[in-house]
């Protein structure tokens, strides 16, 4: 795996709440819901992430999370590192704790290479990118029901 499944649940809740109108909050069980993600361990989850800046929250009935800055800037990579830890693509794919540049082991030339080209991705995706391309799918998938 890339990133654990807690960076998955952020960036899909990340995504749908960018989907929706900049000054709209909605509630996390509405976001586990339609995301299908479990409601009690996406609510921490939320609360992380509105403690490190990413979301606003807002208490009461017309309460719940909303982006604290603008889609465009939330690269996938920065959500990962806040969820996950930085660095967490360091670390040698094959478990060695000794494994380094000068020491290296068995696959450590090919990861190198591979998460370089993961780093690049991760950092140059945003939470906009992702929000635009699940709204053309859906489109897709509206249009191909019709007919």
């Amino acid at each position: 795996m890339i990133y654990s499944r807690s960076a998955e649940y952020a960036i899909r809740a990340l995504v749908h709440i960018a989907t929706l109108p900049p000054a709209e909050y909605t509630m996390a069980k509405t976001i586990a819901a339609e995301a299908n993600i479990p409601a009690h361990f996406l609510a921490k989850i939320l609360q992380d992430l509105a403690r490190d800046g990413f979301l606003k929250s807002n208490k009461g009935p017309r309460g719940g999370f909303r982006l604290s800055l603008p889609a465009e800037d939330l690269s996938m990579l920065r959500i990962v590192e806040a969820v996950d830890g930085s660095g967490r693509f360091d670390r040698c794919i094959g478990g060695s704790p000794e494994c380094n540049d000068r020491a290296a082991c068995g696959m450590h030339d090919s990861w190198k290479a591979l998460r370089s080209r993961i780093i690049d991705y991760l950092g140059g995706t945003s939470v906009a990118d992702l929000a635009k391309a699940l709204g053309e799918k859906r489109k897709l998938l509206t249009r191909s029901r019709r007919k």
